[in-house]
């Protein structure tokens, strides 16, 4: 069950990252991902922009390392979800490629700079991401672990963990991307 769970989000999020949905996943598919994210940011907010590309250039570099069996290029759904548990998510280079881009994109998205996210800052970060409010809005309730009415960075990097390490189907981080599926 416990590596169900976690293939279920690697899956979720190789959809999310095949930005040209030919199924497999490429530089450009990356790229086209950062983009995205780095819409979050300001237009004068060149650090976090820079941080996100950089962040998602180390996510690539380690699929073609660890994923890119055949050496195409390109990345399977099954090669990226083995790679995701063997390596993305290993100690050694978790922070460098996940987290790096959680800390910029909560940065960007924290808009008056007060170092939380407000329910509407949250809810506008994950539409630009694609996921409704629909399903952000209730997330929010889930991420904000203390109940204050904001998420703090510690709450925020906590759903990231929970999201791509924890094992747990009820985990509150699951719901980043809206609920998993039972």
């Amino acid at each position: 069950m416990s590596g169900a769970v976690q293939g279920q989000k690697f899956s979720i999020l190789f959809n999310w990252f095949d930005q040209d949905c030919d199924g497999q996943l490429s530089a450009g598919d990356l790229q086209a991902t950062a983009k995205v994210f780095a819409q979050v940011a300001r237009d004068e907010d060149h650090a976090n922009v820079a941080a996100i590309h950089a962040a998602f250039g180390q996510w690539w570099q380690l699929l073609v390392e660890h994923a890119d069996t055949d050496g195409d290029g390109q990345v399977s759904r099954t090669e990226f979800i083995a790679a995701m548990g063997d390596s993305v998510t290993a100690p050694e280079h978790f922070e460098s490629a996940v987290m790096a881009i959680a800390d910029a994109v909560m940065a960007a998205a924290d808009t008056n700079a007060d170092g939380v996210l407000s329910r509407e800052e949250y809810v506008a970060l994950y539409e630009v991401l694609g996921v409704s409010p629909e399903q952000s809005a209730p997330a929010f309730d889930r991420l904000d672990l203390d109940g204050d009415g904001v998420i703090s960075h510690h709450e925020y990097r906590t759903a990231i963990v929970d999201f791509y390490l924890s094992t747990d189907p009820n985990a509150p981080g699951n719901y980043l991307l809206g609920p998993i599926a039972a």
